[in-house]
Protein backbone atom coordinates (compact mmCIF):
# COMPACT_ATOMS: atom_id res chain seq x y z
CA UNK A 1 0.00 0.00 0.00
CA UNK A 2 1.31 3.45 -0.79
CA UNK A 3 1.18 6.22 1.74
CA UNK A 4 0.25 9.83 1.21
CA UNK A 5 -1.65 12.39 3.18
CA UNK A 6 -4.25 14.71 1.72
CA UNK A 7 -3.18 18.30 1.69
CA UNK A 8 -4.81 21.22 -0.02
CA UNK A 9 -3.11 22.23 -3.25
CA UNK A 10 -2.57 25.80 -4.37
CA UNK A 11 -5.77 25.58 -6.43
CA UNK A 12 -7.81 24.76 -3.34
CA UNK A 13 -8.54 21.12 -4.22
CA UNK A 14 -7.28 18.04 -2.35
CA UNK A 15 -4.94 15.29 -3.45
CA UNK A 16 -6.26 11.74 -3.15
CA UNK A 17 -5.76 9.82 0.10
CA UNK A 18 -4.01 6.78 -1.33
CA UNK A 19 -3.18 5.36 2.09
CA UNK A 20 -6.89 4.63 2.59
CA UNK A 21 -7.16 2.32 -0.42
CA UNK A 22 -8.86 -0.96 0.48
CA UNK A 23 -12.06 -2.74 1.39
CA UNK A 24 -14.85 -0.96 3.22
CA UNK A 25 -18.03 -2.28 4.81
CA UNK A 26 -20.74 0.17 3.78
CA UNK A 27 -23.92 0.82 5.74
CA UNK A 28 -26.80 3.27 5.84
CA UNK A 29 -28.02 5.76 8.40
CA UNK A 30 -31.03 7.38 6.82
CA UNK A 31 -30.32 7.96 3.15
CA UNK A 32 -26.58 8.47 3.71
CA UNK A 33 -24.15 5.66 2.98
CA UNK A 34 -21.07 5.38 5.17
CA UNK A 35 -18.00 3.17 4.93
CA UNK A 36 -15.76 1.63 7.55
CA UNK A 37 -12.43 -0.06 6.84
CA UNK A 38 -13.25 -3.76 6.94
CA UNK A 39 -10.24 -4.75 9.06
CA UNK A 40 -11.76 -2.98 12.09
CA UNK A 41 -15.15 -4.72 11.73
CA UNK A 42 -15.44 -7.71 14.06
CA UNK A 43 -18.94 -8.96 13.21
CA UNK A 44 -22.44 -8.00 12.15
CA UNK A 45 -25.67 -9.38 13.56
CA UNK A 46 -29.40 -8.66 13.71
CA UNK A 47 -30.72 -6.23 16.27
CA UNK A 48 -31.17 -7.76 19.70
CA UNK A 49 -32.43 -6.43 23.04
CA UNK A 50 -30.05 -3.90 24.63
CA UNK A 51 -29.89 -3.53 28.41
CA UNK A 52 -29.91 0.17 29.33
CA UNK A 53 -27.29 1.41 31.80
CA UNK A 54 -28.19 4.51 33.85
CA UNK A 55 -26.45 7.88 33.38
CA UNK A 56 -24.89 7.17 29.99
CA UNK A 57 -24.81 9.77 27.20
CA UNK A 58 -27.93 9.68 25.00
CA UNK A 59 -26.17 7.98 22.08
CA UNK A 60 -25.04 4.99 24.17
CA UNK A 61 -28.01 2.63 24.29
CA UNK A 62 -26.54 0.26 26.87
CA UNK A 63 -24.91 -3.17 26.75
CA UNK A 64 -25.50 -6.60 25.27
CA UNK A 65 -24.24 -10.04 26.20
CA UNK A 66 -22.64 -11.37 23.03
CA UNK A 67 -21.61 -14.97 23.62
CA UNK A 68 -20.36 -14.17 27.11
CA UNK A 69 -18.80 -10.80 26.25
CA UNK A 70 -20.37 -7.57 27.42
CA UNK A 71 -20.38 -5.08 24.55
CA UNK A 72 -21.32 -1.39 24.72
CA UNK A 73 -23.91 -0.47 22.08
CA UNK A 74 -23.99 2.99 20.51
CA UNK A 75 -26.74 4.43 18.30
CA UNK A 76 -24.78 5.62 15.25
CA UNK A 77 -27.57 7.97 14.15
CA UNK A 78 -27.65 9.71 17.54
CA UNK A 79 -23.85 9.87 17.70
CA UNK A 80 -23.61 11.79 14.42
CA UNK A 81 -26.53 14.09 15.25
CA UNK A 82 -29.29 12.43 13.20
CA UNK A 83 -32.85 11.97 14.42
CA UNK A 84 -33.89 8.56 15.71
CA UNK A 85 -35.75 6.24 13.41
CA UNK A 86 -37.99 3.26 14.04
CA UNK A 87 -36.05 0.00 13.89
CA UNK A 88 -36.79 -2.27 10.94
CA UNK A 89 -35.95 -5.85 9.99
CA UNK A 90 -32.77 -4.44 8.38
CA UNK A 91 -31.57 -2.64 11.53
CA UNK A 92 -28.43 -4.33 12.78
CA UNK A 93 -25.44 -4.02 15.05
CA UNK A 94 -21.93 -3.79 13.63
CA UNK A 95 -19.25 -4.63 16.19
CA UNK A 96 -16.14 -2.55 15.51
CA UNK A 97 -12.80 -2.31 17.27
CA UNK A 98 -11.98 1.18 18.49
CA UNK A 99 -9.13 2.09 20.82
CA UNK A 100 -8.65 -1.58 21.67
CA UNK A 101 -12.29 -2.09 22.71
CA UNK A 102 -15.11 -3.79 20.80
CA UNK A 103 -18.18 -1.53 20.51
CA UNK A 104 -21.53 -2.29 18.89
CA UNK A 105 -22.90 0.34 16.54
CA UNK A 106 -26.61 0.29 15.61
CA UNK A 107 -27.13 1.19 11.94
CA UNK A 108 -30.20 1.23 9.69
CA UNK A 109 -28.86 -1.43 7.34
CA UNK A 110 -25.65 -2.92 6.01
CA UNK A 111 -25.09 -2.39 2.30
CA UNK A 112 -22.02 -4.19 0.92
CA UNK A 113 -18.26 -4.56 1.00
CA UNK A 114 -16.63 -2.36 -1.63
CA UNK A 115 -13.04 -2.04 -2.75
CA UNK A 116 -12.16 1.64 -3.04
CA UNK A 117 -8.87 2.52 -4.71
CA UNK A 118 -6.78 5.38 -3.34
CA UNK A 119 -7.23 7.49 -6.46
CA UNK A 120 -11.00 7.35 -5.81
CA UNK A 121 -10.71 8.84 -2.32
CA UNK A 122 -10.66 12.56 -1.67
CA UNK A 123 -10.41 14.61 1.50
CA UNK A 124 -13.69 15.80 2.97
CA UNK A 125 -14.60 19.23 1.61
CA UNK A 126 -14.79 22.22 3.89
CA UNK A 127 -18.36 23.02 4.87
CA UNK A 128 -17.43 26.31 6.48
CA UNK A 129 -16.55 27.47 9.97
CA UNK A 130 -18.15 25.62 12.84
CA UNK A 131 -18.72 22.40 10.86
CA UNK A 132 -16.55 19.58 12.18
CA UNK A 133 -15.68 16.87 9.66
CA UNK A 134 -12.78 15.37 11.65
CA UNK A 135 -14.70 12.08 11.88
CA UNK A 136 -14.39 11.63 8.09
CA UNK A 137 -11.32 9.87 6.71
CA UNK A 138 -12.39 11.01 3.27
CA UNK A 139 -15.00 10.69 0.56
CA UNK A 140 -14.88 7.50 -1.50
CA UNK A 141 -16.15 7.60 -5.07
CA UNK A 142 -17.67 4.25 -6.06
CA UNK A 143 -19.85 2.94 -8.87
CA UNK A 144 -23.02 3.57 -6.88
CA UNK A 145 -22.21 7.12 -5.74
CA UNK A 146 -20.11 8.50 -2.91
CA UNK A 147 -19.41 6.87 0.44
CA UNK A 148 -18.58 8.88 3.55
CA UNK A 149 -15.52 7.06 4.90
CA UNK A 150 -15.42 7.15 8.69
CA UNK A 151 -12.66 7.40 11.23
CA UNK A 152 -14.54 5.18 13.68
CA UNK A 153 -12.22 6.07 16.57
CA UNK A 154 -13.26 9.72 16.22
CA UNK A 155 -16.94 8.88 15.70
CA UNK A 156 -17.09 6.86 18.91
CA UNK A 157 -14.72 9.06 20.96
CA UNK A 158 -16.41 10.80 23.85
CA UNK A 159 -13.90 13.64 23.86
CA UNK A 160 -12.00 12.35 26.87
CA UNK A 161 -8.56 12.64 25.25
CA UNK A 162 -5.77 10.56 26.78
CA UNK A 163 -8.06 9.34 29.58
CA UNK A 164 -10.44 7.67 27.10
CA UNK A 165 -8.77 4.27 27.44
CA UNK A 166 -8.99 4.41 31.24
CA UNK A 167 -12.63 5.52 31.07
CA UNK A 168 -13.52 2.74 28.62
CA UNK A 169 -11.83 0.13 30.83
CA UNK A 170 -13.70 1.40 33.90
CA UNK A 171 -16.96 1.55 31.94
CA UNK A 172 -16.45 -1.99 30.62
CA UNK A 173 -15.79 -3.24 34.17
CA UNK A 174 -18.92 -1.50 35.47
CA UNK A 175 -21.01 -2.74 32.53
CA UNK A 176 -19.77 -6.29 33.19
CA UNK A 177 -20.92 -6.08 36.80
CA UNK A 178 -24.33 -4.73 35.80
CA UNK A 179 -24.70 -7.35 33.07
CA UNK A 180 -23.74 -10.14 35.47
CA UNK A 181 -26.64 -9.08 37.69
CA UNK A 182 -29.06 -8.81 34.76
CA UNK A 183 -28.14 -11.88 32.72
Amino acid sequence: MTSSIATPTAGGTNRQLTELSGKYLTFFAGSEEYGRQIHKVREIFCMMPVTPVPQLPHHILGVINLRGRVIQVTDFRARVGMFSQEQTAETCIIVVETCGVDVGMVVDKVSEVVNIQGESIEAAPSFGPGVNTDFLLGIGKAEKGVKLLLDIDKVLDLGLGADAGDWRSAAADEASLIAAELF
